[in-house]
């Protein structure tokens, strides 16, 4: 897996993650868990190079809580 972010020199900001084919089933088997359990789990780095992406972090939210994302 791999996470870069892009400057859109706006203010705003995006994140790129690229998946292999074998950790696809792996990150729905978590999301699904999430789902079951309402906690949460991450992505994580193993925090060598130069920098970059080092966490994402997918937590349960409430469906009345305020959006700021939405899935294309």
């Amino acid at each position: 897996m791999n996470a870069e972010i892009e400057d859109f020199k706006t203010g705003w900001f995006g994140v790129q993650i690229g998946i292999t084919d074998a950790e696809i089933p792996i990150l729905i088997e978590r999301l699904r868990r999430l789902q079951q359990t309402r906690d949460h789990f991450h992505l994580r780095s193993d925090f060598t190079g130069s920098g970059g992406v080092g966490d994402v972090e997918f937590y349960w939210e409430d469906s009345q809580s305020p959006q700021t994302l939405s899935i294309e």
